[in-house]
């Protein structure tokens, strides 16, 4: 039998996964929910949680969608699909695809007709966010036990600590973004919607602070997430 990366096996595969992932957060919105009540939390205050979070995942969604069209070039639609829909990533499954199609000598533009070659790439996507699935569970209690100690001696340095934890873990993927600068004005794209991106939070940020809009405060992230990638889809084409 033929190996295809858009088999009709793949594709059952992938929706039993993505039904898995859907039941799995149906379950713990409801008991979220249910806990949230019982702990006197009103109607009101968990319906505007549960909207506010709604609007904030859009944006996510959204390039999530962008990573399977993507990967879908040369991995087909499942396994993009059922990686995205568990790990939600692409600053991770693109660059891991990536890595180990080069190392075989594959082209990114062509879809894969080795299975071997199909297989070796989802074991290393696989086998490479383990750390992250092992880790968690056995180093965040000490972790966040450790931080909390640090917050109750000095808030301030507290703060300076998780801020500085979230921009370490922002610039572990700066290489991706200025990695093709050498290439010419192509190059620059990531660094033109880098730019755009911090621009829209820093209006948002502008507009909270001036006008007072706290309730832009939820969605600032998505605004800036979904703008930078309206930019990058309009200026890929003028500049490539």
């Amino acid at each position: 039998m033929q190996f295809h990366v858009n088999d009709t096996f793949l594709y059952l595969l992938a929706i039993g996964v993505v039904i898995f992932v859907m039941a799995q957060s149906i379950f713990f919105l409801v008991r979220a929910y249910r806990r949230g009540a019982e702990l006197g939390i009103s109607s009101a205050d968990l319906k505007k949680t549960v909207k506010a979070t709604a609007i904030f995942t859009i944006a996510p969604a959204i390039s999530i969608l962008l990573g399977v069209i993507t990967l879908s070039k040369f991995l087909g639609i499942p396994l993009p699909w059922i990686r995205m829909s568990v790990i939600g990533a692409i600053t991770y499954e693109l660059p891991a695809a990536t890595s180990t199609a080069n190392a075989l000598g594959l082209s990114l533009s062509e879809s894969i007709k080795e299975p071997t070659a199909y297989a070796a790439i989802a074991w290393v996507m696989t086998l490479g966010i383990l750390p992250s699935i092992i880790l968690p569970p056995l180093l965040m209690k000490k972790i966040n036990s450790g931080m909390m100690k640090m917050k109750g001696k000095d808030s301030k340095w507290g703060d300076i600590f998780m801020t500085s934890m979230f921009l370490g873990m922002i610039s572990a993927f700066l290489g991706m973004v200025f990695a093709d600068v050498r290439s010419g004005l192509k190059g620059f794209i990531p660094i033109f919607v880098l730019f755009v991106s911090a621009g829209l939070m820093a209006v948002c940020g502008m507009l909270i602070k001036k006008l007072k809009w706290q309730w832009l405060e939820t969605y600032a992230m998505s605004i800036s997430m979904v703008g930078a990638m309206i930019f990058a889809v309009i200026i890929t084409p003028i500049i490539v």
